[in-house]
């Protein structure tokens, strides 16, 4: 056998003729398809030995046929190596539950799943067990909503929202142009040209109450692009200054800093009795505030002072019992 594999669409074409039950043999099908026998051969014995297709030749029809029901002719062919990073791919996947996205991905791998060989489906529905993904905390999404930002960003199509924002008890209307939506560290954003504004603004699709198309189409921003939004972001909060940022851990929790690539930017250094340092450079402060917090005692902000000092405040209304107070 040859090292280079035979073409997908001649044997395509030779699956057909034999699932139809014509019965055709190597000197035929050479023939119809205008190739050799020697290569219908190769073909027929590579979708025999590699497809596992149950391919026989019945000396009393003078062809070839299936010996079992054939559904759907193997066009996939993937590495076990490939198969688990698809089931990862698919575990991953779980956040867009309750989505618009979610039917759409479920169908897709229900195509990917016919198309794989059934050893090779059997291992797959093995290893589902060994493997999965959790979220302590999923965000609520209203699902019409959301499929109408969906659309209106694909489609380009001029929205009117009614919005509330963060602490805010009554939603204002914005007409926006929906530019791009997107999951950073599993919550959902719209990043939408805000005519109010006049520029691009982030809005969260959970406190959007309703959105409607205005009739209107338009051309996204030329200089907008989520890359550049968020290059010196801890999450998605845009620039606001220039702010080097200096966090120092403890012994107890500074494996989790070593483990992770928390920020584009960041550079550890190790210091005695095992802690570490994380060295940050940001373009706003405002998340990397509540970062700093959730770690309680483990975590100390050595710079800049502006961070230093809203951290403390913040820890002083926490004991206090006035929270840490609320950022849009």
């Amino acid at each position: 056998m040859p090292n280079t594999r035979p073409p997908l669409e001649r044997m395509m074409r030779i699956h057909a003729v034999i699932a139809a039950g014509k019965h055709p043999n190597a000197t035929t099908l050479a023939r119809e398809l205008e190739v050799t026998t020697k290569t219908i051969q190769r073909d027929l014995e590579f979708m025999r030995d590699r497809m596992n297709l149950p391919l026989e030749y019945v000396a009393a029809h003078n062809g070839y046929v299936y010996t079992e029901e054939v559904d759907s002719f193997p066009t996939l062919q993937i590495s076990e190596g490939e198969l688990f990073a698809l089931l990862v791919a698919e575990k991953a996947l779980q956040q867009y539950r309750g989505t618009p996205f979610e039917k759409r991905l479920v169908g897709a791998f229900r195509k990917l799943a016919r198309s794989l060989p059934d050893t090779v489906s059997l291992n797959l529905a093995e290893w589902e067990q060994s493997i999965s993904f959790r979220t302590t905390a999923e965000p609520v999404l209203n699902l019409p909503v959301m499929d109408t930002l969906a659309k209106a960003v694909q489609k380009r199509r001029q929205l009117l929202i009614s919005y509330r924002k963060p602490a805010s008890r009554k939603p204002e209307e914005r007409v926006i142009d929906p530019c791009h939506l997107a999951n950073v560290n599993g919550d959902w954003y719209l990043f939408a040209y805000d005519h109010l504004r006049n520029a691009v603004r982030t809005f969260v699709p959970a406190r959007i109450q309703s959105a409607e198309p205005t009739g209107k189409t338009f051309t996204p921003p030329a200089k907008f692009a989520l890359e550049k939004q968020l290059r010196d972001s801890f999450g998605i909060h845009s620039r606001d200054g220039d702010y080097a940022v200096v966090l120092r851990f403890t012994e107890l929790v500074a494996d989790y800093i070593r483990e992770k690539r928390w920020h584009p930017s960041q550079e550890l250094v190790e210091l005695p009795d095992g802690m570490v340092e994380l060295r940050l450079r940001l373009g706003s402060l405002q998340e990397v505030e509540r970062w700093v917090l959730g770690w309680g005692g483990a975590a100390t902000v050595i710079a800049p002072p502006e961070l230093v000092a809203s951290v403390r405040a913040a820890a002083e209304r926490i004991l206090a019992g006035g929270g840490a107070g609320e950022q849009g």
